[in-house]
């Protein structure tokens, strides 16, 4: 079997470098909670991602949209970067792999995206995780970092999600977080190149979220 990297040859190029073309790690530090760290994408990330993202293809499909063709190579995921580079600096999208602190694997994406700032002070949450880590309560600790993020961090004052009306899975997640269901948004996304229903869901600032790491379930208190 060929691999994603040797169809697809990592280009290796000096940090600074990487820096200039908007490929280097950068931005927010990690954020960690119980089991897993958060860490914005780098391009030495490229071949675990595409690997993840190729074993779990037909577990991920049905709830995204359509991947495109090149949806694993170098080229692809080079573009991703600079995307989420450009929405970092400009505070409108920020994005994350999951990794396990016991041993870096990478088990998932999160991502807090079309940042509203104004009267809103709002952003939108997205996850995926690979097949093999799904279930295990990952993602729960992944949402608490990512929430504690949004709202101590940014500042924002609501976060919303939206799932496929079948997805029990992620509608179950995101009431165990804490996001209240507000309604059904119709053919809100088209996914997997069909135009769906979606629940649409939202946490507030002062709601109750999941707890971060050991610390006891409380409402959110803003930093000073």
């Amino acid at each position: 079997m060929t691999t994603v990297a040797a169809r697809n040859p990592p280009i290796f190029a000096p940090r600074s470098l990487l820096g200039r073309l908007g490929l280097a790690p950068r931005g927010p530090a990690p954020l960690r909670s119980g089991r897993v760290g958060l860490r914005p994408l780098s391009a030495s990330d490229w071949e675990e991602w595409a690997a993840l993202r190729a074993s779990s293809r037909e577990f991920l499909t049905p709830w995204e949209s359509t991947w495109p063709a090149d949806a694993l190579t170098w080229a692809n995921y080079r573009r991703r970067l600079r995307q989420y580079t450009e929405e970092r600096e400009r505070g409108i999208g920020y994005f994350f792999l999951v990794r396990r602190n016991s041993d870096g694997v990478l088990l998932g994406g999160i991502n807090l995206t079309n940042v509203r700032r104004g009267i809103a002070q709002a952003g939108t949450l997205g996850y995926w995780i690979g097949a093999a880590f799904a279930r295990q309560g990952y993602m729960t600790e992944a949402m608490a970092a990512i929430l504690a993020f949004g709202f101590d961090k940014l500042g924002l004052n609501r976060i919303e999600a939206a799932c496929l009306v079948d997805n029990v899975a992620s509608r179950a997640l995101l009431l165990k977080c804490g996001f209240r269901e507000e309604g059904l948004a119709r053919k809100y996304l088209r996914i997997n190149g069909v135009w769906q229903d979606h629940l649409t869901f939202a946490i507030l600032r002062d709601d109750v979220r999941p707890p971060r790491g050991g610390d006891a379930a409380r409402g959110s208190t803003p930093r000073k």
